[in-house]
């Protein structure tokens, strides 16, 4: 159990910088930018996708939680937001590195996920554009909402937000990381995987797990040759490390939320039926 505990704080220390990061953006623009400044971040928006699955390849999940809270606040699109989703990498880079995987393999998967969350989230934003005009006047104020009344100082009111998600991600990642502990990934393979066409549909709910032990659980499966190719890619793009908990956190759209988590889902899932119908037919 200690180790359990060791673990969690780690895990959730690695992601304290960008929380902080994330939140020192948002306090500035909310209380520093000009409109001016603003109407640039906004014109900006439409290159996003672009620069988040770009952004999003390194192998971390500390961006895409500090994507979230961009998100949130409207900084970013939500066609920004599921391209770094989609490419985020977790730990699955350093496991196949540290397990000598084929580097064209290495590569494939990185490619992959940063050209499917580019394609996707241009399309998404494409559809959304109107939305997002909208969206671009109606703006979440974090200090509003939570009425800490930190104009005065941005530093001090960017501690209490960073303290307050760190503590909420630290809670949720130590029961995840039992359960984690506790249940046989052999158990986990047996109940949940099989070698179909159908598979991609299991692994993208095991990526949408909020916590970055999700994709290295999918990424030892796959070197064990328990789940295909595609199926590794599925779980890959749906998992967003502790994103996901900090959207909850976050934003007070429940029906944003789970539209958003349905989203990914489906992407991951029909990302990964059709590589493995591609795979099959070739």
């Amino acid at each position: 159990m200690l180790d359990i505990l060791l673990d969690s704080i780690i895990d959730v220390l690695k992601i304290l910088p960008f929380l902080f990061i994330a939140f020192l953006i948002i306090e500035f623009i909310e209380h520093k930018l000009s409109n001016k400044n603003k109407n640039i971040i906004t014109k900006s928006k439409k290159y996003g996708p672009i620069i988040g699955a770009l952004l999003g390849s390194v192998p971390q999940c500390g961006f895409s939680v500090m994507a979230t809270n961009l998100y949130v606040t409207r900084i970013i699109t939500l066609g920004t937001l599921i391209s770094i989703y989609l490419s985020t990498s977790d730990e699955m880079l350093p496991i196949l590195i540290s397990q000598k995987a084929n580097i064209s393999t290495i590569l494939a998967i990185i490619i992959l996920k940063i050209i499917l969350g580019l394609v996707y989230g241009l399309i998404i934003d494409l559809i959304l554009r109107k939305k997002n005009k909208l969206e671009e006047k109606q703006n979440y104020q974090i200090c509003n909402e939570e009425h800490c009344h930190c104009k005065d100082s941005i530093i001090k009111s960017t501690i209490k937000h960073t303290f307050n998600i760190f503590i909420f991600i630290f809670v949720t990642t130590f029961i995840l990381n039992i359960v984690f502990v506790y249940v046989n990934k052999d158990i986990i393979s047996k109940i949940f995987l099989s070698n179909t066409i159908f598979a991609p549909i299991i692994t993208s709910i095991i990526g949408l797990i909020p916590n970055c032990g999700a994709s290295v659980i999918l990424t030892e499966l796959y070197l064990n040759n328990t789940i295909t190719f595609s199926s590794l890619i599925s779980g890959l793009l749906t998992g967003s490390g502790t994103a996901l908990l900090v959207l909850f956190k976050e934003n007070k759209n429940i029906k944003e939320n789970i539209s958003i988590i349905l989203i990914l889902y489906f992407l991951g899932a029909l990302s990964g039926i059709i590589i493995e119908f591609i795979s099959k037919i070739l």
